[in-house]
Formats: structure tokens, C-alpha cells, sequence
């Protein structure tokens, strides 16, 4: 196949907190995640943020201040390679940006960045602001409190339409890292073709009647092999 045909071939990845796990951050989920340690009634809501936004302030800082000491991994790499001969679209839940610095050029966050922040008033009014921590009483450009750019719970998910739309267009699609149990994202993998080759790699097996192929292990031992397959 000519490299012209194959850039024609779609692959959409949608990544999961395992991926980035793998990289040393913490999940949400699992027996020992965050949401163990912590109640998101107290972390994950605007109602959260109007009560005590320096609680707020203090875990999304401690959060982006991790993410950015962390490196990707061998997942990471081995998904931004496939931009050398495919058209990649990557769908994430993570809220880092591992992907990026993989070299992945396309990227769409479900549930926002850890370094971005944006008005409490309008979603759309985002600033980068890096590593660097947010405090109490900073201002948006329109004078509301700026509040970490994380989708919190009951919040609309503004990434999801366009992430359908990749989605149904994919040729290939891989799962990777994720138990599929946060809606509205777990719905994605039911938006695929049917003629489209669905994988999912994942540690744990996850019921799905779906038409994915499941490899049980590692993202950073499997995502490469099934890389260098597509590849070759």
C-alpha cells in the first residue's frame, strides 16, 4: 500500500486515565484512586468551586504540578508514530497533555486541560497558563473568577459532538486504557462503523457487545506491538 493510500486510512484513538497511569499519574476509579481519597462533591463541581475555590485551587494545582514533571510513555510515543503513515485523531479523557508531547498533532480533550484555565462564567473563554498554580481571585478577561479548564461534574461536555464525528469516520479505532464506565464518554465506542477494525487494550476486561478486539495488558507493552502491526 503507498504511503498516499494509507494517509487516506482514519485512526481514531480514545485514550483512558490508564495510558497516563502508566506514566505515574494517579486514576480516579481504581480501588486506590483519587476519588477514594477524596469526595469530587468537594473538588468536582462549580457549586465545589463557589464554596471553597482555594480547596479547588490547591488540588487542580497539586494535579497540574504532576502532570508536568510526568513523561510520556511508550503508548504515547508508539500513537503519535502512527501519524508517520495514517490520519490520527486522538480522543482523550486525561486532562494532561502526555499525548502532545508524544508528538500526537491532533487532540481532542473530553474533560479539559490541567493547563489551561477559563471564566466561570463562559466556557469558551480559556487562557493558557502552563504549569504555573492558579489563586484565589484571579480574573477572567470578563471579570468572573478564572476556575481550572476541567469539564466538573453536570457540566455539558463541549468536545462530544466533535468526537462523534471523528468517530463514525474512523476506519480503525483503539480503546486504550479506560474501564468505560464515565458517561458520556463510554458511549463513544458505539458510534463506530461496523466494517471500522475496533481494538481495545485495556488491564482489565470490559463488557462490551460492542465488536472490539480485547488484549488484555499493559498500554505500554501492547499499544506498541499493535502500532508496529498497523505499521507494517
Amino acid at each position: 500500500m503507498s504511503t498516499l493510500n494509507q494517509q487516506a486510512i482514519k485512526i481514531v484513538i480514545i485514550s483512558g486515565a490508564g495510558i497516563s497511569a502508566e506514566s505515574g499519574l494517579a486514576t480516579f476509579r481504581d480501588p486506590d484512586g483519587l476519588w477514594q481519597q477524596y469526595d469530587l462533591e468537594d473538588l468536582a463541581t462549580p457549586q465545589a468551586f463557589a464554596r471553597n475555590p482555594a480547596l479547588v485551587h490547591r488540588f487542580y494545582n497539586s494535579r497540574r504540578i504532576q502532570a508536568a514533571k510526568a513523561e510520556p510513555n511508550a503508548a504515547h510515543l508508539a500513537i503519535a508514530k502512527l501519524e508517520q503513515a495514517f490520519n490520527v485523531v486522538v480522543v482523550t479523557q486525561n486532562v494532561d497533555d502526555l499525548h502532545e508531547r508524544a508528538g500526537s498533532s491532533k487532540v481532542l480533550h473530553l474533560h479539559g486541560k490541567l493547563n489551561e484555565a477559563r471564566s466561570s462564567k463562559n466556557p469558551n473563554l480559556i487562557e493558557v497558563i502552563g504549569q504555573r498554580e492558579l489563586k484565589v481571585g484571579e480574573l477572567a478577561a470578563d471579570g468572573s473568577a478564572l476556575r481550572p479548564n476541567i469539564v466538573w461534574f453536570g457540566e455539558d461536555v463541549p468536545a462530544m459532538q466533535p468526537a462523534i464525528r471523528e468517530i463514525k469516520s474512523a476506519d480503525k479505532i483503539l480503546v486504550v486504557g479506560t474501564s468505560l464506565q464515565v458517561y458520556p464518554a463510554a458511549s463513544l465506542l458505539f458510534y463506530a462503523r461496523d466494517d471500522a477494525e475496533k481494538v481495545l487494550i485495556n488491564l482489565e476486561a470490559t463488557d462490551t457487545d460492542a465488536g472490539y478486539q480485547f488484549i488484555q495488558g499493559k498500554a505500554a507493552t501492547e499499544v506498541p506491538k499493535l502500532v508496529k502491526k498497523w505499521l507494517g
